[in-house]
């Protein structure tokens, strides 16, 4: 950093507090889907740090040592070089390295996540929380690298452009969705019972995280040698990215992202509706005979009847209490879940009857 200059500091401090700001999108947006079964806070740091400090940090020399493999590749095959231009060794290095380097570094801290927080990491909702959180910690700081990348290479910083591209459906493109995939698969692993889906499912998710991965960074080699075959000329040298303001980026690439990931897309939107659907049915399996002791009648229907997108509320009058209230009667049923996935009896858990105590002095709270 200081062999670049103060200038190229500077650069780099604004864009990651621009980028800090955009990556309060994908956080707000992960807190509201995490809402029936909130993790700690602490939780969400770590899984954000570990993305955009950790992960960055080992993937970066990987990923140049990479390039330099194949820019010394290249010197062998001149003709192909000229074809594709002068970015020719990022166009063909990109989609090789960068895919299995970078899944996995995020990889390795959703696994770290799914071994540390067995008590929290437990379903597929879960799964995608944390490994979309790791995601969004890589694009937070990637971003900020890649605004001072430019500014090194031709002079100016197009903060619009390469953080309104970054931030992609609301920061949930990119790498919070390959990591989310991830995640979430290690989610399905954790919560279903047979043997050859708990084995494959992180195998599978983690595949197609990399295909996500190496899909998105081909394209740039599948223009440069569409245009090729077409007569084009190469460029002959790296052109600067477009002026562009964060927003006009950022819907251009969500438009763009929407056709060209479209697979993705609806995986993404099946995961969250399945996910949610799970979310509920545990809720109402495990609430059904706390009627009389943790929820009222009227309260299981309530739960019955919730869909993907409210949030139940006891009584809108006292909306802190009601949310307290609502948040320990879904604690208690998901613990009782885990308990009985483990083979463990509920009845005998001295948290559960904690946790209906908590209940019980919120109801009354309420009610005075």
């Amino acid at each position: 950093m200081a062999g670049l200059g103060s200038a190229a500091t500077g650069v780099f401090v604004r864009a990651l507090a621009l980028s800090s700001a955009m990556s309060l999108l994908p956080i707000l947006i992960l807190w509201y889907l995490d809402r029936r079964e909130r993790e700690s806070p602490y939780a969400y740091a770590a899984a954000f740090l570990w993305g955009g400090l950790i992960a960055t940090t080992v993937a970066l020399p990987l990923n140049t040592a990479a390039i330099m493999a194949v820019t010394q590749w290249l010197e062998q095959f001149p003709e192909l070089g000229r074809m594709l231009g002068p970015d020719a060794a990022m166009m063909i290095g990109a989609p090789l390295a960068a895919p299995i380097v970078e899944e996995t570094t995020k990889g390795i801290g959703i696994v770290l996540l799914f071994w540390l927080l067995h008590g929290e990491f437990d379903n597929v909702r879960d799964g995608f929380i944390y490994g979309a959180l790791i995601g969004a910690g890589f694009n937070w700081f990637e971003s900020a690298l890649y605004v001072q990348q430019n500014f090194v290479e031709f002079g100016t910083a197009p903060y619009g452009f390469q953080i309104g591209t970054r931030f992609a459906w609301l920061g949930l493109a990119g790498h919070a969705l390959f990591s989310g995939i991830f995640g979430a698969s290690l989610g399905l692993s954790r919560a279903t019972s047979t043997l050859w889906l708990r084995v494959l499912a992180p195998v599978g998710g983690f595949a197609l995280a990399i295909l996500g991965h190496a899909w998105n960074n081909s394209l740039p080699l599948f223009m440069a040698l569409a245009a090729a075959q077409s007569g084009e000329a190469a460029p002959i040298e790296v052109l600067a990215p477009p002026t562009y303001t964060v927003w006009e980026a950022m819907i251009t690439a969500s438009l763009t992202n929407l056709v060209v990931f479209l697979p993705f897309a609806l995986l993404l939107a099946f995961i969250l509706y399945r996910s949610g659907q799970a979310e509920r049915r545990v809720l109402v399996e495990e609430l059904a005979d706390e009627v009389g002791r943790s929820v009222t009648a009227g309260e299981l229907r309530e739960i019955a009847a919730d869909r993907a997108f409210r949030t139940r509320r006891i009584d809108a009058r006292h909306a802190r209490v009601s949310a307290a209230l609502v948040n320990a009667q879904n604690e208690l049923a998901f613990r009782k879940r885990r308990l009985k996935s483990r083979g463990l009896d509920p009845t005998r858990d001295g948290v559960l009857e904690q946790r209906r105590a908590q209940i019980s002095a919120l109801r009354l709270k309420l009610a005075g």
